[in-house]
């Protein structure tokens, strides 16, 4: 009864089929077209962030739309939102003219972040020992060690596997406020670990070092195992990236 009726206004008033259709379709156009902007931002921050990371966009380089809708064959609006996504993470800073550039990596930066390491991950290496789980840990960071060999080539790739193989030997805590520490630095620690790279810190050398430290730990063998993890994350690391630093970016 009620679909006769409807059918019959529906004849009478032709109109209300367009208005009401239309306007259906007016708000499904809207919906995909603000998801397709969500998406191309969310694209254009992923690939921006990459490229400071990777050191394509090196520390200081100057940013603009411009550069930036170009490189990634996009419009402003979706380039314009990643931007204030990475400013509000740090990685793009603006001046009082509101010239944007990559955020600098400073000596106080490198000291800081390789002090923090130092400090976290040489009280784990003692933990796992004292705890007995030398053996399980060594398991572990094997595993992110071999990632590491596999990613060799890519200096980038290589330097995520890295750090990767850095949270797991802190995650012994299970303290959350210290992951939390690593997780909030983790873009300088990238950076920075790339600048140790390219400016004398092996990654030949290094990936057989850590192959001998997991030896070490299987042995029992802590003073040994973390004098390696010390000698060439921490010492060697640290000196490569300030050399970096100093001759103002990594080449």
């Amino acid at each position: 009864m009620f679909l006769c009726c409807f059918n019959r206004f529906i004849d009478k008033y032709p109109d209300f089929r367009y208005i009401v259709f239309s306007a259906d379709y007016d708000k499904t156009e809207e919906a995909f077209m603000t998801e397709k902007t969500v998406s191309l931002a969310t694209q254009a921050y992923d690939k921006i962030k990459e490229n400071i990371l990777n050191l394509t966009y090196p520390p200081g380089m100057p940013l603009t739309e411009a550069l930036l809708t170009s490189e990634l064959g996009m419009s402003r609006s979706p380039v314009r939102a990643a931007i204030q996504m990475l400013q509000t993470e740090g990685l793009i800073v603006s001046d009082y003219y509101k010239s944007m550039t990559v955020r600098e990596i400073t000596e106080k930066d490198i000291n800081e972040l390789y002090q923090i390491r130092e400090l976290l991950e040489g009280a784990a290496f003692r933990l796992i020992f004292t705890s007995g789980r030398n053996e399980e840990y060594s398991y572990r960071l094997e595993e992110k060690i071999v990632r590491m060999f596999a990613a060799s080539a890519d200096t980038y790739q290589w330097e995520i596997a890295d750090t990767a193989m850095h949270m797991e030997i802190i995650s012994i805590f299970e303290n959350e406020r210290i992951n939390k520490i690593y997780e909030n630095n983790l873009c300088e620690l990238i950076r920075i670990g790339q600048y140790s790279v390219r400016n004398g810190m092996l990654i030949s050398k290094t990936n057989e070092n850590l192959r001998k430290m997991i030896e070490y730990m299987r042995k029992g063998d802590a003073e040994q195992a973390f004098a390696i993890l010390k000698a060439d994350h921490f010492e060697i690391g640290r000196d490569s990236a300030l050399k970096a630093e100093s001759i103002g970016h990594a080449r």
